[in-house]
């Protein structure tokens, strides 16, 4: 370590170290799918079991055909540095497949094509670089330095169980509409109260002659709606008086 003192200097600044080099923004990016270019353009990065994809967007549009050509040639020229140094800082091993932005020139694509062989020769890692297809795709093949750091930055949505899609508001309002009517009517209980999530509750208060006050005079009890943050946009807790759950019972035909 003693070798290594004269590469170590005294930081005086105010600021934060890593937030004054731009460190702390170049972690947090590692951690996104999404990367800004310097001049407009972004990077989204996506990841499956078989390989890693990067899409090139040009951040905005050109109704002229030759400018079309040209913004995505420069997009693409600033995207190859960009890339090249993420797959450093990720380290992504295996197959990665570069979406470029359409480009219809042979040349463009093969300045594209050398550009990005040049910005891979930095890496030390092994790597192919192959040229572009005709649908604007480029394949690099590239050999992991480092053990393979699996980081979990996301959570399972709690509403939608990671499915990506919950049930139709409308529907959740309709089924605590008869769930209401069961336990007021069938039930006969004297004192409702439903804890529900902050957007059901504005659903069922808004207006003077709001959901809430229809129900007031179908089953003469004013029913006490509490919001919940915490309760998914799908659910919804029928209590007492006493803030314990009511179970609504359902009785057989018999019975």
């Amino acid at each position: 370590m003693l070798q290594k003192r004269k590469i170590v200097k005294l930081y005086n600044g105010k600021a934060k170290l890593f937030e004054s080099f731009g460190i702390e923004k170049q972690i947090k990016s590692l951690f996104g799918t999404t990367i800004s270019l310097p001049q407009g353009g972004y990077l989204i990065i996506e990841h499956t079991e078989a390989l890693h994809v990067v899409d090139v967007n040009s951040g905005n549009k050109s109704n002229q055909e030759s400018d079309q050509e040209n913004t995505g040639l420069k997009t693409n020229m600033v995207a190859v540095k960009e890339i090249a140094r993420q797959l450093r800082l990720r380290d992504m091993g295996g197959i990665i497949v570069i979406d470029f932005i359409d480009m219809k020139k042979a040349d463009n694509k093969r300045a594209i094509f050398e550009a990005m062989k040049d910005a891979m020769r930095d890496d030390r890692s092994k790597n192919t670089v192959l040229p572009l297809t005709k649908f604007g795709l480029m394949q690099i093949t590239r050999q992991r330095v480092r053990p393979e750091m699996n980081i979990v930055t996301k959570e399972i949505c709690p509403s939608c169980n990671g499915t990506g899609k919950i049930q139709a508001s409308i529907l959740v309002a309709d089924k605590l509409v008869k769930d209401l009517e069961h336990i007021a009517i069938h039930q006969n209980e004297s004192k409702i109260k439903i804890a529900l999530h902050p957007y059901l509750h504005a659903y069922f208060t808004h207006g003077i002659f709001s959901q809430r006050m229809h129900w007031f005079f179908k089953y003469y009890k004013w029913i006490n709606l509490v919001k919940d943050s915490s309760l998914p946009v799908t659910e919804y807790k029928f209590l007492d008086n006493s803030g314990e759950p009511l179970e609504i019972i359902i009785k057989s035909e018999s019975e």
